[in-house]
């Protein structure tokens, strides 16, 4: 069984979604626990493959190959690095706390709502173990469908909209990078990520190839212009779809540059660095401005997730100005490993920001910053967590938000200091928004008097937002064990942007 370890791990909450639907709406409580079962057994199984990986070692590894189109030369293969296995645990951490979230809030088809999340979940971390172009594509675009039905069943009074608009922007952007795959397979005959890292390609191809590239994880991570769909997927989504998509979803456009942009164009990259670099930086301070004017929390803290993924480009890419500009490995590394803390921290923060968000609007159903107010006197554990997390938002040192945050910004200065100065600048910017929305949720007088008879979290609550803020704390305090799972990875793939191809 272990030696189809991988495997095991997509497949088991993609088949563990078919019993969740058996048991039908009328028995709700039923597909809750199967739910849980499969979330928590795959949880397992991720710690189980932690354990089985050799982080000393940077090639991939636990690797499975089938032949899947015989006639394309297509396979079905898998293998993980550590930043694969790190984004693997992310995933199947929020997973567990998705359901657990969901547990009593999702009272219309339970069932086909847990099912719709453990299959989301095995897509996810199919993209994480693909090492075959195509078969990555697959597990890419296959992850639109749940997070759709997620957000166009139980989503809010603009759901319609909301769904169509982020299939639209998603879906269009993967059309460029599908292209680009099949004109790699005709120039290599094969879809294998190793074999077309090394293919021979002239600066136009690879110029044409990487905005193809761009097209597709912008659009995903997301980056400026192309945001716009993200703030209102957030807003009419259910709780769990706006955890998830925070969490996890966007991480993959990150990962998709580290998984195809870097290693197949590698010279297209360093050419046009300066464009992802440029729109990393509107993002870290443009969008800050924007989240800072919002009214609606969900929206403010969407818009917050634009700017914090900017961090996540913006370490990638000036990597390659480091090491082809200056020549400095050291410093490249620590951007890279910057970008990489900070996609695994963005995902426990923003999961939390969401979560908190969740329990004030399943009580009060509203999510407009000025309806509440004085919240803290009545609620002080949830007022304890949502500071926490506001903390971390803001990137403040002990927290998790702090760690990549810092060490993209200490690259960045290495590579040009105004780089560094605009970056830095959003600690003072997130700061500001998120704190803004804090003190007036939570402090005060109570305004209103549906405030006055709000509850305060429950066990079911506090399991999640406790994991949450384990996690933000673990990260924050002691972020080495992370730093060492990736370490080999992570030089070995600084020292890949050294590569020339012409």
């Amino acid at each position: 069984m272990f030696n189809h370890l991988l495997s095991l791990l997509i497949w088991l909450p993609i088949v563990g979604a078919i019993p969740v639907l058996l048991a039908g709406s009328g028995r709700p409580n039923t597909a809750r626990w199967i739910s849980l079962l499969v979330a928590v057994l795959t949880f397992v199984l991720s710690l189980y493959l932690l354990s089985q990986y050799n982080a000393a070692d940077s090639t991939k590894q636990l690797a499975e190959d089938h032949l899947w189109i015989a006639s394309l030369g297509v396979h079905y293969s898998l293998a993980v690095d550590g930043i694969s296995i790190a984004l693997i645990l992310l995933t199947t951490f929020v997973g567990i706390l998705v359901i657990v979230g969901a547990w009593e809030v999702i009272q219309n088809k339970p069932h086909q709502y847990m099912a719709a999340m453990l299959v989301l979940e095995g897509l996810m971390i199919g993209v994480f173990c693909a090492t075959d172009a195509l078969l990555f594509y697959v597990f890419f675009e296959a992850m639109l469908i749940p997070m759709f039905i997620l957000i166009g069943i139980w989503g809010g009074p603009r759901r319609v909209y909301a769904t169509l608009k982020f299939f639209i922007y998603t879906f269009l952007g993967s059309i460029f990078m599908l292209v680009g795959l099949i004109y790699l397979y005709l120039k290599a005959g094969t879809f294998d990520l190793q074999t077309l890292a090394a293919l021979p390609l002239d600066m136009k191809e690879q110029t044409w190839l990487f905005f193809a590239f761009l097209a597709a994880f912008a659009v995903k991570v997301p980056m400026v212009p192309v945001h716009t769909w993200l703030p209102d997927a957030h807003v009419e989504a259910p709780t769990g779809g706006s955890v998830v998509l925070a969490a996890v979803m966007l991480k993959i456009g990150g990962y998709g540059f580290l998984r195809f942009s870097l290693p197949i164009v590698p010279d297209a990259s360093e050419a046009y660095a300066w464009v992802v670099i440029g729109l990393s930086l509107i993002a870290v301070v443009y969008i800050g401005y924007i989240a800072l004017v919002q009214d609606d929390m969900k929206k403010l803290v969407a818009y917050s997730s634009v700017a914090h993924m900017g961090f996540v480009t913006l370490g990638i890419f000036i990597a390659f100005m480091l090491v082809r500009g200056a020549g400095n490995l050291d410093a490249a590394k620590l951007g890279m490993q910057g970008a990489m803390v900070q996609m695994i921290s963005h995902g426990f923060v923003s999961g939390a920001m969401f979560s908190c968000i969740g329990v004030l609007y399943d009580r009060l159903h509203t999510r407009q910053i000025k309806d509440y107010g004085g919240v803290i006197n009545v609620m002080p554990w949830f007022g304890f967590f949502y500071v926490l997390f506001a903390m971390a938002n803001s990137g403040l040192p002990g927290t998790s938000g702090f760690v990549g945050e810092f060490q993209v910004v200490l690259a960045s200065f290495q590579a040009n200091p105004w780089i560094a100065l605009f970056a830095a600048f959003t600690l003072i910017i997130g700061a500001a928004y998120t704190l803004y929305m804090v003190k007036r949720v939570l402090w005060g007088d109570i305004t209103n008097p549906h405030v006055a008879e709000m509850k305060d979290i429950n066990g079911r609550e506090l399991f999640v937002l406790g994991a949450f803020a384990a996690a933000v704390l673990a990260l924050g305090i002691w972020p080495q064990p992370l730093i060492h799972l990736m370490d080999s990875s992570v030089t070995q793939l600084v020292q890949q942007l050294g590569n020339h191809k012409i």
